[in-house]
């Protein structure tokens, strides 16, 4: 049993302050991304986006706690990407007081673990080709770069990876 939880975001103003101090303790990724200015990240443009994620058709937003409660991470699940029809991890999003602790690792053991339990043979995901660090985070889980393209919301260049799962 994992010591995580996961859960839907349910849009309470307390979940989308935690998800605010999960994006400010990411500055890093923040820049990367260009979507958050990191010293000024605002509430309710998070709300908006997260909500314009979780009403995706087969997306889910969801909140990782540790065993104390406490929000430790943020993952987004896409059932059946438009484009190749796998399975998508869309965001990883671990609090950077907590980055090198196992929690990232558990988190796609999470989402792989779910995938596999569905019948998935793999899943998919993008690195924007800006941020090395994740790039190597993923390969060190075993997953192989399969494409190099721009995201489809931002137009940003991406590394896009692959997983077998079976």
């Amino acid at each position: 049993m994992s010591p995580l939880s996961l859960s839907p975001l349910g849009f309470s103003q307390r979940e989308i302050a935690e998800v605010v101090d999960l994006y400010a303790s990411n500055p890093e990724y923040c820049r990367a991304a260009g979507e958050y200015d990191p010293e000024n990240i605002r509430a309710e443009r998070v709300e908006a986006d997260l909500r314009e994620e979780a009403g995706t058709d087969g997306c889910e937003v969801l909140l990782a706690r540790d065993e104390r409660e406490q929000l430790v991470g943020l993952l987004c699940l896409l059932d059946r990407h438009p484009t190749d029809a796998h399975p998508w991890i869309g965001l990883l999003l671990v609090h950077g007081g907590l980055h090198r602790t196992g929690i990232g690792r558990l988190l796609v053991g999470l989402a792989e673990e779910r995938f596999r339990s569905e019948g998935r043979s793999g899943v998919r995901l993008a690195v924007l080709e800006n941020n090395p660090a994740a790039l190597t985070f993923w390969s060190s889980l075993g997953w192989q770069e399969i494409d190099r393209r721009a995201d489809r919301q931002h137009g940003r260049p991406c590394i896009v990876m692959h997983k077998q799962l079976t």
